[in-house]
């Protein structure tokens, strides 16, 4: 095997980019007119994707009056943080978002690791059974046993009231298996030939070869599981009735439920509530998507590697 020195292509692109242009070199106008309608093109697709966030945290600081009649746009309007001052004055709150955290952190790591291994096994066309293998993960996509048959499961099995109920019957998505499985398929076959005959394992090779060169879909699929669980309630709703168990997003279900209820039926359980009622959606929607977008610039550079992992070839 050659080994490549990555400073000598540095250095090489650098004089490349650093070559001074031919003489009566000029851009055509049709690129030019590219130029700007992708610009117009790029700027308009921003500013959709901005404005419903926008307007949700505009809407989480207003006052109900306002957002009720439609005032309230990409500013707040009536400044008021009364539902904010609501949820982070209760310690439920701050139990919930620990849980939340931490049923993130073990489920994507529980996820990654059997979803990682599966989809390495399954992208070997040489293996026996791949075939029946891939049938069976491919028939649950659109088959489930159902709801009733799963909590009976879940109860059967003692994992009621724990994070396994969570964490477990979501381990691996389909979707992402057979993502990271044509991932792995387009790797060079030459790389994990050559490491074998220098004699390390399939673990070793999977560990020092396969995974590095993955950073850019492993990135993408923690990301994708994150997600997930972090938005996750159903299964937390169905199979835990503790409150000190249950995740961020069941309790800020239950606070919409009750302030929706109280709208509703005129009732007063809680003057703050009755109060917050109008804007209490958006602040849900604020506080559980705000600590996940803090997530991406951190995981953006393996975005851009995996748009480069394949632009120089040798």
């Amino acid at each position: 095997m050659v080994a490549i020195d990555s400073k000598v292509i540095e250095r090489k692109a650098e004089s490349i980019l650093e070559a001074p242009r031919p003489k009566g070199h000029r851009v055509s106008r049709g690129y030019r007119v590219f130029q700007v309608f992708n610009g117009i093109i790029l700027t308009i697709v921003v500013v959709v994707t901005l404005y419903p966030f926008v307007n949700i945290v505009a809407r989480s600081f207003s006052e109900e009056g306002y957002i009720r009649s439609g005032q309230v746009n990409l500013i707040p309007k009536g400044f008021n943080i009364t539902t904010y001052r609501i949820v982070a004055s209760d310690p439920t709150f701050w139990v919930n978002y620990r849980n939340t955290v931490v049923y993130t952190v073990v489920a994507t790591v529980i996820a990654m690791f059997m979803t990682t291994t599966y989809a390495y096994v399954l992208s070997k066309k040489h293996l026996r059974g791949r075939g029946l293998l891939i049938g069976l993960a491919v028939f649950t996509m659109f088959f489930s046993g159902g709801l009733i048959p799963h909590y009976v499961l879940i109860t059967s099995l003692g994992m009621k009231n724990t994070i396994w109920a969570i964490v477990l019957p979501n381990a691996i998505s389909v979707f992402n298996l057979l993502v990271m499985k044509a991932f792995f398929e387009s790797l060079p076959v030459e790389l994990e030939e050559a490491a074998a005959v220098d004699g390390m394992s399939t673990y070793g090779i999977l560990w020092k070869i396969v995974l590095p060169l993955s950073k850019a879909v492993i990135a993408t699929m923690v990301l994708f599981y994150a997600v997930s669980f972090w938005n996750s309630w159903f299964s937390a709703f169905l199979y835990m009735d503790r409150i000190d168990l249950f995740p961020v997003t069941v309790y800020l279900r239950n606070l919409i439920a009750g302030a929706t209820g109280a709208s509703q039926t005129g009732g007063v359980t809680s003057d703050d509530v009755t109060a917050a009622a109008a804007n209490i959606q958006s602040v849900t929607m604020v506080l559980t998507t705000v600590p996940i977008l803090l997530v991406y610039p951190f995981i953006q550079k393996y975005f851009v590697s995996g748009v480069m992992l394949g632009a120089v070839k040798g």
